[in-house]
Parts: C-alpha cells; sequence; structure tokens
C-alpha cells in the first residue's frame, strides 16, 4: 500500500496533526505534564512542542535526516514555558509550510514520526485508538519495506506480507499487526516483548535487527 506521492504524505500528515491537536488541546495542565513512557524524560507537551520543532526545521530546510539526540532534546526545548495553544499554532503554521513543500517540491512530511508520537500521547493519556488510520498503514508499509534481516524472514499483517534477508533457506515467519509493526520497528517494545510475538520459530536470530532504535528498555503496555 506504499503511496509516493508527495501531496497524499502531507494530506496523511495533516490528518495526523489534527487528531493530535484535537487530543491535546483542552488537556489541563496535569495531563500536559504526564509523563510519557515511550519518550523517557518527556511530558505530553514536549512530545507535542518536538512535532512542531520537527515540522519547523523540516519546512526551514534545517533538518533533511533522522535528529541526532541533541537535536531532539534542543526542538524539545524550543518551547519551554509555552503553553499547548501557542506550540499547536506553531505547529499549525509549519504544517501548512510542508504541505506547500509537497505540492511544489515534492517533499514527504514525516508521516512515521507524527503516527509514533500520536500513540506515545494516546498511551500516556489513556486514550487508545485509531490504530488502523492511513498513518498507521502507511508508516508500517515503508518501515516493513526497509527491515534488513540477517536470515530470510516474512511478517504477515492483516492484508499483506512483507519479506526480507537473504534468499534460500527456510522463511521465519512473524504474525503481527500494522500498529504492532510501527510500534516494534520504532522501538516501543522491550526485547522480551519482541521475543514474545507470534514466531513461527525461535527469533533469536533476528530479535537485534527488528526495532530502527530501541528497543525500549521496560516492557510498553498499550
Amino acid at each position: 500500500m506504499s503511496t509516493t506521492n508527495a501531496r497524499d504524505v502531507a494530506r496523511i500528515y495533516q490528518d495526523s496533526r489534527e487528531r493530535v491537536a484535537a487530543l491535546v488541546a483542552h488537556l489541563d495542565d496535569s495531563e500536559l505534564n504526564t509523563a510519557v513512557a515511550a519518550c523517557p524524560g518527556w511530558s505530553v507537551l514536549a512530545v507535542v512542542a518536538h512535532l512542531a520543532a520537527v515540522a519547523e526545521d523540516i519546512g526551514q530546510d534545517r533538518l533533511t535526516g533522522p535528529p541526532t539526540d541533541e537535536e531532539t532534546a534542543a526542538q524539545a526545548a524550543r518551547f519551554d514555558g509555552a503553553d499547548v495553544g501557542k506550540v499547536l499554532a506553531a505547529w499549525s503554521e509549519a504544517a501548512e509550510q510542508l504541505s506547500r513543500l509537497a505540492e511544489t517540491a515534492g517533499l514527504e512530511p514525516p508521516v512515521g514520526d507524527v503516527a509514533s508520537r500520536e500513540h506515545d500521547i494516546r498511551a500516556a493519556i489513556d486514550r487508545p485508538g485509531m490504530r488502523d488510520s492511513e498513518a498507521v498503514r502507511y508508516s508500517a508499509d515503508r518501515l516493513l519495506r526497509s527491515l534488513r534481516t540477517p536470515v530470510p524472514l516474512r511478517v504477515a499483517v492483516e492484508d499483506a506480507e512483507y519479506r526480507s534477508g537473504p534468499d534460500g533457506g527456510s522463511d521465519l515467519l512473524l504474525r503481527t499487526t500494522r500498529f504492532e509493526a510501527l510500534r516494534w520497528r520504532t522501538g516501543r517494545r522491550s526485547r522480551a516483548q519482541l521475543a514474545a510475538m507470534d514466531w513461527s520459530d525461535d527469533p533469536e536470530p533476528v530479535l537485534d535487527h527488528l526495532c530502527m532504535f530501541g528497543p525500549a528498555r521496560s516492557d510498553l503496555i498499550e
């Protein structure tokens, strides 16, 4: 289900941004300061500030790849002292610039980041939902297509299969969902949780190759 049109990606990004904004716009200070288990040291408001800052940096050509830990920390701190309304306004403005760049320059906004952070926030404030959103499906597709493993692996999700690893030999099979694939590929599951997934055989050869970053230091339950 790969989407290659930048305007489509920008639309998915905007839909995700609007959902996150609706989730957090009316949270009280206690809820905004809730710790986000998937992002150690960050509050809900800090996650939203990160999303706004990433959009600003991409739109102003200050960020051309995944941010370093130092850049990520600086992004989260950019809006220190700002209320949620100011952060959301800045994100909305930056997102409009990303949509313009999608139209004029083919830039694809960072759907995977906002999809991951949406569910980080949902878990923190105990409002699960939208696990079959277009953003989840798109992001999982991209993440599973980029998976590389040292042994043959097939990953079966609701409506597709993805293969990685060398040709030849018997495939190790993992049955999962697009939502779970988004979560474990982006480091939202611990190594123990990865090992406990629905494998056809011993997953040890691939466990250290499943996450783009991570895995989580402790179990994350959603």
